[in-house]
């Protein structure tokens, strides 16, 4: 006889038990204590549970825990009853069962309702006839009992029963007796209960009480409207003709006060119907379940669903979209994210300016202190980004939108949280260069709030952009005389401050009351994937001796970010400045004011490259910087040639158009690749592989086909390819010379790894008690428990093993084989090689955006880096080979990587299958000798990614012998 595998109810973790354990537990069960017989029956269960038979128990169970009045023994007897076996090897039940039967029939009579209720509730998990034959007259009287507890669980005894192979056989009138209950029972649960055994046993019954009860089915428990719900859905999946006959008590349930049955009416009203007033329905259900839950799971579930909805019924979803953008009012940040990404999948020239109107009340609500019913500050900052991003989009997708959010945006670019400032700075140059009629506004703007920018990073693009558009007379001259005004008086410093300063250094015990306190720097990537150096200087002690009092209040932001060491700021104004100057020449008619301005510009530039080459500062400015200013000085000297005109003027803009399109085309890409993922629907052809067409084929393909089937019906089928990635993946765990050899076949299924270890024994011995010990480092921990074998002379073994890994990095598995010989003297180990797990297998290809990685790059912590070791001589090549290489994706457009010049910066960017994030930065230049040189530097939030990710670039970076 075929032996089936039993059902599990429950399962619980407990130690391996031993023969001492087992009397101690009969010891407790035959004494009057009753915490101890309670603590030892528990551990008898647990035993039970895991696999343990314990015959020796069961008559020491029966003669002294059975006949106990305690409810807290009564319900662990009956746990114990359900786990033990009931019947022998060929299916009957075992004769003790008889013992059993009288007690349960006796329970089912107590006078005590728990105890009856705990019965009932354990009939429900009993299959065996000859159990539950004799205790069904007692299971029908408890249907009656007084108390709803009892009859709450007799009918859920009755439904069971009835559900079984020979349950009508049991319960012959069962749906006679539950329909009339139906009809009288005034407790919920228990009318409930009855209602759901005739949907499950007697469906036409039940279909008729709710047709005949219509009207009142608004007026019914939470309970019991959610079984006619499920009735519904079940009966119209079986005959979808029936449809029409539902719709109204559906809508009826849609005012429901129960939260959950409006919930799971509208999910029923949606699979339906797909006609447009029931989705509206639908959604304006779910959008009033946003309004009125308070729990923040409840409203990502139903936002889950919208969503939902959204994919399927677009069209409808429009109609409710201010109702769904309301709900960024709860200050859960996970919210107003799943909000935002909903309600931008459903814009259109219609609702697209609500929308972003909306949305521009909720940036300026963030600068409101929370006394005064803002946000938190702690919170605003993060909230405002997520809300410029959102706007971005908007006015990336509608431009017709730009110019109402532009302005009010631009009041950000010296906000404290540089995220947002940096942000809107993005947005700025996309809507300048994509909105041709909004440029001169935008720069006028710009102009009026530049004295409010105080970072550098948004500090440098301002400038960019300042330089750039600027381009009627009236836009240069603004622009020259708002950055001279920010700039201050020149010079920057004078000789007499030089001497005091070099004097000072000159006095150790004197520095701490008179240096300049310069604070401490750290290294920040550029655009172009090199390092610049950010420094964070205490503005008053570098403005005092070098500011004139007069110009303090204007002059604040960019001289004392000049002032504090920020070369890369002051290389990026003399680029502005000089392209202002070369735009006056092309507007302005006097050849006189030309002149004077282009004085003004060099005296500036001058006074940049002393500074830079003067003891003032704790730092010399570096050669990049250095070497820019100087070439634009020979550009307005008129050394610089027509070339550098024309890369400043036009080349610059060219590139940054190029730069907009590339990335409009790689968003569109990843869009249609999302919507071309292929799902496969309900009316869509089956295509039989035995069944396809053979004609055109010749006789030996046909055959060769045939023999393909033959072998993929009996197993024998193997693809040489999927061998080979096998092979690979095999690792030898023993020398060969071992008397145990061993080998592990490593499977990798995302958070879990399984080792397939075959043991050969290679004596003439048997060896006992075998035991395969493993352990771990890193975040990998084993699931199994090790068992002990025992292996013949000559013969293998198939162990498995399940490690559980929670995080990206590499772990190591070590580990030994125990095992007794023959004799039963000796205990041998043969100790394991290393087995390493490949962080390649966790790693994915990504994509974000620069801003999103530069602001990554300054968070993250852990950086590791690699000196460029390699034979591969072109930057490219070695580019796409450590991309390659580490699963990770090149942020770097094509547009930016064409040239050769010798020097390559590239971003590279993936994430992990736990949603960690791994950023490199690849700076290589090739050397006189042709070989590359420079560093990649990786940088991530936890250690393990860097480390790990680094000895992979380390071993793989030579590339192809």
């Amino acid at each position: 006889m075929e032996k089936t595998e039993r059902s599990c109810t429950l399962l619980v973790h407990f130690d391996k038990g031993s023969l001492a354990m087992v009397n101690e537990i009969k010891e407790a069960l035959e004494g009057n204590d009753i915490p101890l017989k309670i603590d030892a029956l528990k551990k008898a269960i647990k035993l039970l549970l895991n696999g343990e038979t314990l015959p020796q128990l069961f008559i020491t169970i029966v003669r002294y825990v059975l006949p106990s009045e305690d409810h807290t023994i009564q319900k662990l007897l009956l746990l114990y009853l359900e786990i033990i076996s009931k019947t022998d090897a060929s299916g009957r039940v075992l004769p003790e069962m008889i013992l059993i039967c009288q007690n349960l029939r006796n329970n089912l009579q107590h006078p005590n309702e728990y105890i009856r209720g705990v019965t009932l509730r354990f009939l429900c998990r009993i299959s065996e006839n000859e159990i539950l034959e004799p205790l069904m007259p007692s299971v029908v009287t408890c249907v009656n009992h007084r108390h709803p507890f009892v009859r709450r669980n007799a009918l859920l005894a009755i439904s069971a029963i009835s559900r079984l192979p020979h349950g009508e056989h049991l319960l012959p009138d069962a749906a006679d007796l539950v329909e009339k209950l139906v009809e009288t029972e005034a407790d919920a649960s228990a009318r409930r209960n009855a209602f759901v055994m005739l949907c499950n046993c007697a469906q036409d019954r039940a279909v008729a009480f709710l047709l005949s009860h219509a009207d009142q089915v608004s007026g019914w428990s939470g309970l019991l409207q959610m079984a006619v719900l499920d009735l519904i859905r079940k009966v119209c999946r079986t005959n979808p003709a029936l449809k029409g006959r539902y719709m109204n008590i559906i809508i009826s349930l849609l005012s429901s006060p129960n939260s959950e049955v409006v919930y799971e009416c509208a999910g029923t009203l949606v699979s339906l119907s797909s006609a447009p007033t029931a989705v509206r329905a639908a959604a304006n259900t779910y959008c009033q379940l946003l309004a009125s839950q308070s729990d923040n799971n409840v409203r990502l579930i139903v936002l889950d669903r919208l969503d939902e909805l959204r994919v399927a019924h677009r069209a409808v979803l429009v109609e409710v979209v201010m109702d769904v953008v309301r709900v960024l009012s709860t200050p859960d940040l996970d919210i107003r994210r799943k909000v935002i990404s909903i309600v931008l999948e459903l814009l259109t020239l219609k609702n697209v300016e609500e929308v972003v109107l909306f949305l521009k009340k909720e940036v300026l609500k963030t600068q409101i202190p929370a006394a005064a019913g803002g946000e938190d500050l702690d919170k605003s900052g993060e909230y405002r980004l997520v809300l410029v991003q959102a706007i971005h989009t908007c006015t990336m997708e509608f431009p017709e939108v730009a110019s109402s959010v532009a302005y009010a945006l631009m009041d950000f670019l010296g906000d404290s949280d540089v995220k947002s400032g940096a942000n809107v700075i993005n947005f700025l140059r996309e809507i300048i260069e994509t909105n041709p009629k909004l440029r001169a506004s935008i720069i006028q703007r710009l102009t009026d709030t530049f004295f409010q920018i105080h970072h550098p990073i948004i500090c440098t693009r301002a400038l960019w952009l300042l330089g750039e558009y600027s381009l009627s007379l009236s836009e240069v001259q603004s622009a020259l005389e708002t950055i001279k005004q920010c700039l201050g008086d020149l010079p920057l410093f004078t000789i007499t401050e030089e001497i005091e300063i070099a004097n000072v250094q000159m006095q150790p015990e004197a520095t701490a009351s008179s240096s300049i306190a310069v604070s401490a720097r750290k290294p920040v990537i550029l655009a172009d994937g090199t390092y610049a150096t950010q420094t964070a200087a205490t503005e008053t002690a570098l403005l005092k001796p070098l500011v004139s009092p007069k110009s303090l209040s204007a002059t604040l932001h960019l001289r004392s970010l000049i002032l504090s060491g920020d070369f890369f700021v002051a290389a990026v104004l003399a680029n502005t400045l000089t392209k202002l100057v070369l735009r006056l020449e092309e507007v302005q008619p006097s050849k006189t004011e030309v002149n004077k301005v282009t004085t003004g510009v060099l005296l500036i530039m001058v006074s940049l490259l002393q500074l830079g080459t003067s003891s003032v500062l704790s730092k010399q400015m570096d050669g990049s910087s250095y070497d820019k200013i100087v070439l634009c000085i020979k550009l307005l000297c008129n050394t610089g040639g027509d070339e550098v005109r024309k890369l400043l003027l036009k080349s610059c803009h060219e590139s940054f158009a190029v730069y907009l399109a590339e990335k409009q085309t790689r968003e569109n890409e990843e869009i249609k690749a999302k919507s071309q993922d292929s799902y496969a629907q309900p009316d869509d052809l089956i295509d039989f592989y035995h069944l396809k067409s053979r004609k055109g084929m010749s006789q030996l393909e046909i055959e060769d086909e045939v023999q393909d089937d033959l072998k993929r019906a009996t197993g024998d089928f193997t693809n040489d390819s999927e061998d080979a990635s096998k092979l690979n993946r095999i690792l030898q765990l023993t020398g060969f010379s071992d008397p145990v050899y061993a080998e592990a076949y490593v499977t990798v299924h995302h958070y879990d790894i399984v080792l397939d270890v075959t043991i050969i024994n290679r004596t003439k011995d048997t060896l006992q008690n075998l035991c395969l010990e493993l352990a771990t480092m890193g975040d990998l921990k084993l699931v199994d428990r090790p068992q002990n074998y025992t292996l013949a002379p000559e013969t293998s073994k198939q162990i498995k093993a399940n490690i559980k890994v929670s995080s990206t990095e590499t772990g190591i598995i070590f580990g030994n084989i125990v095992y007794d010989t023959s004799n039963g003297i000796d205990r041998t180990v043969v100790v394991l090689n290393d087995i390493h797990i490949d962080i390649m297998d966790y790693l994915s290809p990504a994509s974000c955006p620069d801003f999103a990685f530069r602001n990554m790059w300054a968070e993250f912590e852990w950086e590791n880096k690699v000196a460029v070791n390699t034979t591969i001589t072109d930057e490219k090549e070695y580019l796409e080979h450590i991309a390659e290489s580490t699963n990770m994706k090149c942020l770097t457009t094509p547009s930016q990587l064409e040239g050769d010049c010798g020097y390559l910066a590239a971003n590279l960017y993936a994430k992990s299958i736990f949603g960690e994030d791994a950023l490199v930065n690849l700076s290589v230049e090739k050397q006189a000798d042709g070989k590359l040189s420079g560093y990649i530097r990786i940088r991530s939030k936890t250690q393990g990614i860097a480390l790990s990710l680094g000895d992979k670039i380390t071993i793989k970076q030579k590339g192809s012998s």
